[in-house]
């Protein structure tokens, strides 16, 4: 079930450059401290795409595209007979009987007893294998995709983001940072559809770690889900497509390749929100506002959630925008959290109980542990201080980073193998991963 991240290569992605030189994080948990944002690549600044610069800043304001007539609906009396034959017939995904889900009380909006089991969700690709068309693509997902605008320090819309529809039940993704500050403070969310309507929206549930949120409109039943895919099938090289709001251009369709696979991202502004992601890397054109939005192979299956760029720094403002590096979440991760996040309102996500090394020069080939905390899974299974990570469940371990990203492919409660060197004799272990909401 590992996913294997790539030898001596890790990607710290960051609004700044002038974080500290090392920093301590805990093993598949949140980090207790700063890690350097810009040692990887010189030169190099790193951002999640969800905000625009605010007014004389750039890019300059936009707005959302005005609102229009919505077309090709079902009139409002056919609504209890659609939704009685699914009840009899059940969804063409697999998704058997009722569906309950509940709009207020102790679960909280949008909650959903059992998960993605219950809910309907677009499994089946809509377009077939021999398919080579990016107009085809963009003609299925444009109706799935949707602008999100949340309230951010203090002004409505103030944060421009994406996300897809997951289910017909009116859940929608998208990343954490779209819509953090606006869960907090409870400030607005708002989603545009292709057509320029709007729904008011609530946040079910939000995974700081995986940089995911699953919200909740009543309003927004009638938007078509997205069909879910696979991206442990995609190729380096592979055709891919980003949707999303760029820059608040609503329903913007780019495309590219598949540029690297299982890369080892960190996002984030402080150790209190970074996000540690095996990203999908793609060369599709990925700006801000792009965030949350779908990145999809050309049968039209969503393989990642938009969620990085990285950038040169330069440009007005003290930003530039796309220069071919973007990453996305695995679709892999969005259903895991999206199906805690369902369950429960919050996701999980597991750890070990042990803090390494994570920023500044790496004098070690693998992952060095700084500290192992009492009656945690890492003391249990014999891990101590010094003890250096090179391999999780066969798959090698370059840094700290990709051994958070490499734990965090795993769920709490499974038993995997570390292998490691002490005392220059190389060792495995078995860690029975343990779990933290967040």
């Amino acid at each position: 079930m590992g996913i294997s991240p790539p030898v001596g290569e890790t990607v710290a992605v960051s609004d700044h450059l002038d974080g500290p030189d090392r920093g301590d994080q805990r093993a598949g948990a949140e980090p207790t401290q700063p890690i350097d944002r810009g040692h990887h690549a010189a030169g190099l600044s790193w951002l999640p795409p969800a905000h625009q610069a605010g007014p004389g800043g750039w890019p300059p304001p936009t707005r959302p595209m005005p609102a229009r007539t919505a077309r090709d609906r079902l009139p409002g009396w056919a609504w209890p007979v659609v939704v009685g034959l699914a009840l009899v017939v059940g969804v063409l995904g697999g998704v058997l009987g009722s569906v309950m889900v509940r709009d207020v009380g102790s679960g909280g909006p949008g909650i959903v007893s059992n998960g993605l089991e219950g809910v309907e969700t677009r499994e089946r690709a809509p377009l077939t294998a021999g398919n080579r068309s990016v107009v085809a693509v963009a003609d299925q997902l444009l109706p799935s995709t949707v602008q999100v605008l949340a309230e951010f320090e203090g002004q409505a819309g103030g944060a421009t983001g994406s996300g897809f529809v997951l289910d017909r039940q009116g859940h929608i993704v998208t990343n954490n940072h779209v819509v953090q500050e606006a869960d907090e403070n409870d400030g607005p969310i708002e989603l545009v559809d292709q057509e320029g309507n709007r729904y008011q929206a609530e946040v079910v549930g939000r995974s700081p770690v995986y940089d995911l949120a699953v919200l909740y409109s009543r309003a927004a039943r009638q938007l078509p889900p997205a069909a879910l895919g696979s991206s442990q099938r995609l190729a380096v090289g592979e055709p891919v497509v980003a949707f999303g709001s760029p820059l608040g251009l609503s329903s913007t369709v780019t495309s590219g390749i598949v540029s690297a696979l299982n890369r080892p991202v960190t996002t984030g502004d402080s150790s209190n929100d970074t996000s540690y992601i095996n990203a999908v890397q793609t060369d599709a054109a990925i700006n801000p506002g792009n965030s949350g939005g779908p990145l999809v192979d050309l049968q039209g299956r969503v393989v990642g959630v938009n969620s990085a760029i990285a950038t040169t720094g330069g440009g007005l403002g003290g930003r530039s925008g796309n220069i071919g590096v973007g990453f996305a979440i695995p679709i892999e991760q969005v259903r895991v959290t999206a199906d805690q996040i369902l369950r429960t309102g919050e996701a999980r996500y597991p750890v070990i109980g042990a803090q390494v090394q994570t920023g500044g020069p790496a004098d070690v080939a693998g992952a060095r542990i700084d500290e192992v905390m009492s009656g945690t899974p890492a003391e249990r299974s014999g891990l101590r201080e010094g003890d250096v990570i090179t391999e999780v469940n066969g798959a090698r371990v370059s840094d700290g980073i990709a051994l958070i990203v490499a734990i965090r492919s795993y769920q709490p409660g499974e038993t995997i193998d570390f292998t490691l060197t002490r005392a220059g004799e190389e060792q495995t272990v078995e860690v029975t991963l343990d779990s933290e909401t967040g």
